[in-house]
């Protein structure tokens, strides 16, 4: 699974080929939420909620870079590298 981005203790990572709707997993900690790319709704799991959050201003600076990162990981490419939060 690789991994996109890592800040604050977060990580974020795409299955490769993984199952719709389009999402990325966010772990912090023992915790993980899988987060909706388009929606940024959490579709399962749960984050503490200062670390989702994060996970959600995180996503909503690269949102269209996740879209991409989740088209590359659908065809089996490395899905890249996006920047954490400053």
């Amino acid at each position: 699974m690789p991994e996109l981005c890592r800040f604050y203790g977060i990580i974020i990572r795409l299955y490769f080929d993984d199952h719709a709707p389009p999402h990325f997993h966010a772990s912090y900690g023992g915790d993980e939420a899988v987060v909706a790319i388009d929606t940024l709704a959490v579709i399962h799991g749960n984050l503490p909620s200062r670390a989702q959050s994060l996970v959600r201003e995180w996503a909503l600076l690269h949102q269209v870079e996740l879209q991409e990162a989740w088209k590359k990981a659908k065809q089996l490419r490395p899905p890249g590298k996006i920047d954490p939060l400053p």
